[in-house]
């Protein structure tokens, strides 16, 4: 949340985002420990940090962008915000995920995980979020969504302080 340049906090309702990555294979379904994850997203107003735009220039900023590597059970957990939205595009988180692979490759996994309505509406209550709930694009709406991102929905669970999602995730490496 935090922009390592300017040391500004971006608002949000706050989210604990976990990644638990597996190898998949013939008949296994292991964690991966060792694996870096990336994430990135727009801020509450659906700002992207680093980027030009006709209406914003955030370049050299780095703001809602980060990444770990998966512990021994194949999991990392971000602190981030719930995050906005922009014209065309349904909510969403963009990760990556880059792993030894065999051969002495790297293999990387790069997509992007949706949050179901319900949730989203909810959260767009929230002052830092501007009313954007009622003229946002749905995910129905979303041409990328429409391509399979029913299979990547997260479901966020109220906590005290905001929310916490899961999303597991299976690379085939060999």
């Amino acid at each position: 949340r935090t922009d390592p340049t300017t040391g500004i906090v971006r608002p949000g309702t706050e989210l604990a985002l976990t990644f638990l990555v597996s190898r998949v294979g013939p008949g296994r379904c292991d964690p991966l420990p060792g694996a870096l994850v990336d994430i990135w997203q727009c801020d509450a107003r659906g700002i992207y940090s680093d980027v030009v735009d006709p209406g914003f220039n955030t370049v050299g900023q780095k703001f809602l962008r980060g990444n770990q590597t998966t512990d021994a059970n194949g999991s990392v957990r971000f602190r981030t915000i719930y995050p906005g939205w922009y014209q065309g595009r349904a909510v969403h988180i963009h990760f990556k995920i880059r792993a030894a692979a065999g051969g002495g490759r790297t293999a990387d996994f790069t997509s992007q995980v949706y949050f179901d309505e319900a949730t989203t509406d909810r959260v767009y209550q929230a002052v830092h979020y501007g009313g954007a709930g009622s003229n946002r694009t749905k995910n129905v709406a979303d041409r990328i969504f429409r391509s399979g991102g029913d299979q990547l929905l997260l479901t966020p669970r109220a906590v005290a302080g905001g929310y916490e999602a899961e999303f597991a995730v299976g690379l085939q490496l060999d």
